[in-house]
C-alpha cells in the first residue's frame, strides 16, 4: 500500500468513533473498529469498518488521558455509562473513543524501514490518537472492510 493510499484511508475515519481496537485471535493483524456517520441531513447511513493492519510487527498503546483525570477516573461506576454518567470523571462506559486528533502515516519511520529491509515488504508506522488513547502501530498492508453493526472480533470463551 502507497503512503498516499494509506494516509487517504486514515483521513476517513478522522473525528468518528474508535469502539474497538486489539490484536486479532490469530495475534498477527491489528484491528481497529470505527463507527463512522455523517450529518442525518445527508441521509447517509452509519457503518461500521475494520482496520485491518496486517502482519503488525509493533502495537504500542498509551493513555492520552492526563494523570489528574485519571485520579479522578477510578470510580468502577464510571465503566458503566448509566452509572458514571453523573459522576466527575472520565466515563469509560461510553464505549468509545474520539478519534481525534486522527491517526497519521509517520513516512520518515526507522522501524519501519528496519523491518521493511529485514523482509522485503513495505511496512509503515501510523499514529492514531484519540481522546483517550494513543495507539502507534507498525504494519505491512492496511485492509479496510465494512463490518456489521455489534461485530464483535473474538469472545474468550469461542461463542464469537
Amino acid at each position: 500500500m502507497d503512503l498516499e493510499t494509506l494516509g487517504r484511508a486514515l483521513d476517513d475515519v478522522f473525528d468518528h468513533a474508535l469502539v474497538y481496537h486489539g490484536f486479532t485471535d490469530y495475534m498477527r493483524d491489528y484491528e481497529a473498529i470505527v463507527h463512522v456517520t455523517a450529518d442525518p441531513r445527508t441521509e447517509i447511513a452509519p457503518t461500521y469498518l475494520r482496520y485491518l493492519f496486517r502482519y503488525c510487527v509493533e502495537a504500542h498503546c498509551r493513555t492520552s488521558v492526563p494523570p489528574v483525570t485519571w485520579r479522578a477516573s477510578l470510580d468502577d461506576r464510571l465503566i458503566g455509562h448509566e452509572t458514571g454518567v453523573d459522576l466527575d470523571g472520565y466515563v469509560w462506559g461510553v464505549k468509545w473513543h474520539a478519534l481525534y486528533p486522527g491517526a497519521r502515516v509517520q513516512a520518515e519511520s526507522a522501524t519501519a524501514r528496519s523491518w521493511a529491509e529485514a523482509t522485503g515488504l513495505d511496512f509503515h508506522e501510523v499514529l492514531i490518537e484519540t481522546n483517550a488513547h494513543v495507539l502507534t502501530l507498525v504494519f505491512s498492508d492496511l485492509q479496510v472492510s465494512e463490518v456489521p453493526p455489534g461485530y464483535r472480533p473474538f469472545t474468550v470463551d469461542g461463542d464469537g
